[in-house]
């Protein structure tokens, strides 16, 4: 049995009686690198019977650059760190106000390939800004979600032994000048968005519970997925 992410938990839940549908832990703020290497030591060990599992965190203030990333594309860092990260990508900003969703899931049991598992993940962004009145979309160029030409969630992946790591980045409710300080996603000027500048919604825990009931929709289809 794997052991969940050291720390305090602030909820661990299944999805169903069953067994079948999705763990879901919710982390509060915790700093990406520790979780980085949880996901790393959880994705290691698993086996064969591990459940999949949903990780929602918020991050402190920190920039990640993806394993072939150009540094060229950190403008000016100021005092955010840089981190190089093993999913894929080029850079991109985690603060307070941005829910990250990590999605540990064997994609062989999911019969899911990465371009399926990309486009789970961002129509279940796009489900739950629907449910705001947002009409948000994904870009088979340049994969996140957008609204209009204004990037709202940016997405990276690591895949191991056929099992994902990392996940979805969605801009809740943030301080989004970091954003104009890198080429966010490696695309020089790139307008950055947060739902409560399209729509007013800030509430992270709202948000949080929406996208965890799309998440189990996208990815499991017609099963229990997250509850």
């Amino acid at each position: 049995m794997i052991a969940p992410p050291a720390g305090s938990l602030a909820r661990a839940r299944t999805a169903s009686a069953e067994d079948d549908g999705l763990v879901v832990r919710v982390l509060g703020r915790r700093p990406l690198p520790a979780v980085w290497k949880e996901m790393k030591r959880f994705t290691a060990g698993r086996g064969r019977d591990t459940r999949d599992e949903v990780w929602f965190v918020e991050h402190s203030p920190i920039y990640t650059l993806g394993l072939n990333g150009n540094a060229a594309h950190v403008l000016d860092a100021g005092d955010i760190p840089v981190v190089k990260i093993d999913r894929g990508g080029q850079v991109t900003y985690h603060g307070p106000g941005q829910l990250v969703a990590y999605t540990l899931l064997d994609l062989g049991r999911l019969k899911l390939g990465i371009r399926g598992l990309v486009e789970a993940l961002e129509r279940a962004v796009a489900d739950t800004a629907a449910g705001y009145g947002i009409e948000a979309r994904g870009r088979r160029d340049a994969p996140g979600v957008y609204v209009g030409g204004r990037k709202l969630a940016a997405l990276g992946l690591k895949i191991s032994r056929q099992c994902s790591y990392h996940g979805i980045a969605l801009n809740v409710d943030m301080d989004l000048e970091p954003f104009s300080r890198i080429n966010p996603c490696g695309f020089e000027a790139l307008p950055v968005t947060d739902l409560r500048s399209l729509c007013g919604v800030d509430d992270l825990g709202r948000v949080r519970d929406d996208l965890e009931r799309n998440l189990g929709v996208r990815l499991l289809g017609s099963r229990s997925g997250c509850s």
